[in-house]
């Protein structure tokens, strides 16, 4: 799953995941979207990006947590404009190529391209 609201950056996310082996059970813009979408498919990984226009992340991050769905937040501040309570989480420092994603969703994930349900 990727939680995105710059257009570009989505779509470039979706076609590298996809070119990664991964496949993407979704792509949202906004807080109620991802939380919409988390109750409604298998998620078995995310991609967050930390600041959404004028809304935060956290809910999303928490509902996640809640779950043990591990995540990676993506944003252009450094870890300082990620959630307190997630400091020990992997962090995608923007702007990052393929590899700095690939070696992420490796770590974070396990084996790249081979998420069964979806990132």
């Amino acid at each position: 799953m990727i939680v995105e609201d710059e257009p570009f950056i989505a779509l470039t996310l979706v076609d590298t995941l996809f070119e990664l082996g991964f496949t993407v059970a979704g792509c949202v813009g906004n807080v109620p979207a991802a939380l919409e979408l988390i109750g409604r498919e298998q998620i078995d990984g995310a991609l967050l990006d930390v600041n959404l226009g004028s809304q935060r992340i956290d809910p999303v991050a928490d509902l996640l947590a809640k779950r043990s769905c591990p995540f990676i937040f993506t944003t252009g501040y450094g870890r300082s404009g990620i959630p307190a309570a997630y400091a020990d989480r992997a962090v995608l420092q923007k702007p990052f190529g393929i590899d700095d994603l690939a070696s992420m969703l490796r770590e974070e994930f396990g084996a790249v391209g081979h998420c069964p349900h979806g990132d």
